[in-house]
C-alpha cells in the first residue's frame, strides 16, 4: 500500500485519528518518564515533539489549527482548580505570614526576570512584562507528588503546602495585570490611561461573572443532584463562561478561579474538585501534547527580530536560572519577614523552581496575544524551560525536604519504637529492627486509591446502581 495522502482523507478522521495518535502517544510516554520519577507534563511535552512537525510530522497542521479553544479551556479547568484552595479558613490559618510568603517568592521572580530581559537582553517591553509574569506559577504538582513519597511532615511542609496553594493564585494575578499592559503597549497606546482601564474594568466584570457563575453552580448542584449530574452541571457552567470570555476576548483565568473560590467557600464541597481532576487528565494531554507540537525547535538557535537580537536558547537559558535565583532570594526574605525557622528560610526555595502546568497554558494565551514570533518565542522559551524545571525540579523539592528535617532515610526517625523492654532492659538491634518493620507495615494502607479516582468511581457506582435498579433508585434530578 503507498503511502496515504492526507488530502483524501476528510476532516474529521484526521480529527478522530489525531486525537487518538495524541492519546496514545501521550501515554507511551509517561511509561518513559514513570520510570525516570519524571512528571507526566514532560512526558506529554515531548510525546508532541516527536509527533509534531519537527521530528515525525505525524499530526495535521490543519488539526492544531482547528484546536485553537484547547488553550482557553484547558487553563479554564486548570483556574478552577486553582480556585479550590483559596478557601477563607486557609488564609486565616496561615495568616497573613504564609500572603506575605508568597507575594515575596512570586514577585521577586517577576522583578529579577524583568530586569534580564528589559533592561540586560533588551527585550520589548510587552515580551519582557508577559515573560516575567509568567515567572511567578509555580507547578505544585512535582512538589506535592515528592512529599507523598517521602511521607514528609511538619512546620517545612506544611508552609511550603500554603504558599504552593496560593502561588498560582499570585501568578494569575500578575499575568493578568502584565497581559493587559502589553495589549495596551502592542495597541500603540503605551501608557494611556484609557488603554489602562479599559481591559482592567472587563477583567472586573469578568470576574464578577465568574462569581454569580460560582453562585449558579451552587444553586444547580443540590444534594438531591445525582453525582454525575452534578458534574455535567460543572462542567457546563466552565465551558460557558470559557466561551462568553472567549466571545468577548477576556482570558477566564481569573473569573474561573472566582467561580471555583465562591463555590467552595459557600458549600465546602471538595468532593466536586475531585471528580473534575479526575475527569479533565485526557482534555489537559491533549493540550500539553499540542503545546508540544507547537514547540518551535527550529527557533531556540536563532534570534526574534520581533523580540531581540539574542538567540532564544541563549534567553531561555538565563531566564531558567534567573528565575530560580528570584525564587529562592524571595522566599528567603519572605521567611525572614514572617519570622520563619532557618530551616525554612534555607530551604522553601528550593522547592519552589518546578514550573509547567499553568506557566504552559498562560504561555499559550499570551502568545495569541502578542501574535507572530513574539508569540512562538514566548512558546518556545516557556516549553523548554519547563522541560528543565521538570527534570531537575522533583530533585530539588527532595533536597528541600531532606535538608529541612521534615523527613528521614532512617529506621530510628520515621518510627516511634522504645529500646527498652517492660523490665527496662535494651532490646538487642534484632528486636529493634522487627518491632520496626512492624511499625512500619501498620501505617501501609491495604490498598492505596487516588481521592480523585475514588470520587469518579462513586458517581459511576451510583449511576450504574440507577440504570440497573430503576426500582430502588432514589429521585433524582
Amino acid at each position: 500500500m503507498g503511502i496515504i495522502d492526507l488530502s483524501e482523507i476528510s476532516p474529521s478522521a484526521l480529527t478522530i485519528i489525531s486525537v487518538s495518535l495524541i492519546l496514545i502517544c501521550g501515554f507511551l510516554l509517561t511509561r518513559v518518564t514513570k520510570v525516570l520519577r519524571l512528571p507526566n507534563v514532560t512526558a506529554y511535552i515531548i510525546a508532541g515533539i516527536l509527533i509534531g512537525p519537527y521530528v515525525l510530522d505525524l499530526i495535521p497542521q490543519s488539526f492544531v489549527e482547528g484546536t485553537e479553544f484547547l488553550p482557553d479551556v484547558a487553563l479554564s479547568f486548570i483556574a478552577f482548580s486553582t480556585g479550590q484552595f483559596f478557601r477563607m479558613e486557609t488564609l486565616k490559618k496561615g495568616g497573613m505570614k504564609v500572603v506575605g510568603i508568597t507575594v515575596f517568592e512570586s514577585l521577586l521572580a517577576f522583578v529579577v526576570v524583568f530586569i534580564l530581559t528589559r533592561f540586560i537582553l533588551g527585550l520589548t517591553l510587552p515580551f519582557s512584562i508577559v515573560l516575567s509574569a509568567l515567572a511567578t506559577a509555580t507547578a505544585p504538582a512535582s512538589t506535592m507528588m515528592t512529599i507523598r513519597q517521602t511521607g514528609a511532615h511538619g512546620d517545612f511542609v506544611e508552609t511550603l503546602l500554603q504558599v504552593v496553594a496560593l502561588d498560582d493564585v499570585v501568578g494569575l494575578l500578575a499575568y493578568s495585570i502584565a497581559i493587559t499592559v502589553a495589549q495596551s503597549f502592542l495597541q500603540g497606546g503605551g501608557f494611556n490611561i484609557m488603554n489602562i482601564l479599559t481591559p482592567l474594568i472587563s477583567n472586573f466584570l469578568a470576574v464578577l461573572l465568574g462569581a454569580i457563575f460560582g453562585l449558579l453552580i451552587k444553586l444547580f448542584i443540590q444534594d438531591k443532584r445525582s453525582t454525575d449530574n452534578r458534574l455535567i452541571i460543572a462542567i457546563a457552567m466552565i465551558f460557558g463562561y470559557c466561551g462568553i470570555c472567549t466571545l468577548f476576548d477576556i482570558s477566564p483565568l481569573l473569573g474561573c478561579m472566582m467561580m471555583s473560590t465562591v463555590y467552595i467557600n459557600i458549600s465546602d464541597d471538595d468532593r466536586l474538585f475531585k471528580q473534575i481532576n479526575y475527569f479533565s487528565p485526557p482534555l489537559l494531554l491533549l493540550f500539553f501534547v499540542r503545546s508540544g507540537i507547537n514547540f518551535d525547535l527550529g527557533a531556540l538557535f536563532a534570534g526574534q527580530a520581533s523580540v531581540g537580537n539574542f538567540p532564544l536558547i541563549l534567553i531561555g537559558f538565563l531566564y531558567f536560572f534567573t528565575r530560580m535565583a528570584g525564587k529562592y532570594a524571595g522566599s528567603y526574605l519572605g521567611c525572614l519577614w514572617a519570622h520563619k525557622d532557618e530551616k525554612v528560610r534555607k530551604y522553601l526555595g528550593f522547592a519552589l523552581f518546578p514550573q509547567a502546568g499553568v506557566a504552559i497554558g498562560l504561555a499559550a494565551l499570551g502568545a495569541r496575544i502578542l501574535g507572530g514570533q513574539a508569540g512562538s518565542a514566548l512558546n518556545t522559551i516557556i516549553l523548554s524551560s519547563s522541560i528543565l524545571y521538570e527534570l531537575f525540579g522533583p530533585a530539588c523539592a527532595k533536597f528541600a525536604l531532606y535538608k529541612s528535617g521534615s523527613y528521614s532515610d532512617k529506621l530510628e526517625d520515621i518510627t516511634d519504637v522504645s529500646v527498652t523492654d517492660e523490665n527496662g532492659e535494651e532490646k538487642s538491634s534484632l528486636e529493634l529492627l522487627i518491632e520496626r518493620i512492624h511499625e512500619i507495615q501498620k501505617d501501609l494502607p491495604k490498598h492505596e486509591i487516588d481521592e480523585n479516582e475514588e470520587a469518579f468511581e462513586e458517581g459511576y457506582d451510583e449511576y450504574y446502581e440507577n440504570i440497573t435498579h430503576p426500582n430502588k433508585r432514589r429521585k433524582i434530578r
